[in-house]
């Protein structure tokens, strides 16, 4: 059987198309649709941006956004038409000072920049290599750290620039977080814990 290439699309072509549900992203000129969270990966979303939040936030070092999408550019390849990607990390985590703003002081609505942390969770039916691309890609870019978290083996793996992966399944192993995730204490038992319901 023949393979059919896909269809190559601009980065400004999808920007301009409507946004769908689940989210979809661009990646080297091709419009690749995430898939639709299953209970295990909202769990483990909501709750960790709640305990992200709850230790960084009040103090304003970071805030932690779910399902945001964040646009890079070309980048290295200027000329390459269909270049760049626009990525929908399942949590994005940003240090304060980073955060996109508009003029008037708010909340940006469009993030062209990369995230501090990025946190992806690995769905049943999810590419692994996908989705560890677009983690590598936004260290690229400047993000310190990534996390995949894969429920069904209950472990992370952790990124890092310059760095071999890091793999975390041992129950009482404490997780790395970036440096100015300050007061973050995460192991692996706590954060899979979270999908118990008692």
């Amino acid at each position: 059987m023949v393979k059919t290439p896909a269809q190559l699309i601009s980065l400004a072509g999808f920007l301009g198309l409507p946004e769908t549900k689940p989210a979809s992203e661009y990646i080297d000129g091709q419009v690749i649709q995430k898939p639709m969270p299953q209970g295990e990966h909202s769990t483990l979303q909501r709750d960790l941006i709640r305990a992200l939040d709850d230790q960084l936030s009040p103090t304003k070092i970071a805030r932690a956004y779910p399902e945001l999408r964040c646009t890079y550019p070309t980048g290295s390849h200027p000329v390459d038409v269909y270049g760049g990607r626009s990525i929908v990390s399942d949590i994005s985590v940003y240090q304060w000072e980073r955060i996109p703003r508009q003029p008037n002081g708010r909340i940006a609505n469009r993030f062209e920049v990369c995230p501090d942390w990025s946190i992806e969770i690995l769905s049943p039916d999810q590419n692994h290599t996908k989705v560890t691309r677009n983690i590598l890609h936004c260290l690229e870019y400047g993000t310190a750290m990534g996390w995949l978290i894969d429920a069904d083996e209950s472990c992370v793996f952790v990124y890092q620039p310059n760095q071999t992966p890091k793999f975390f399944d041992q129950p009482q192993a404490s997780l790395p977080t970036p440096s100015f995730a300050i007061g973050v204490e995460l192991t692996v038992e706590r954060l899979f814990s979270w999908l118990m319901v008692e």
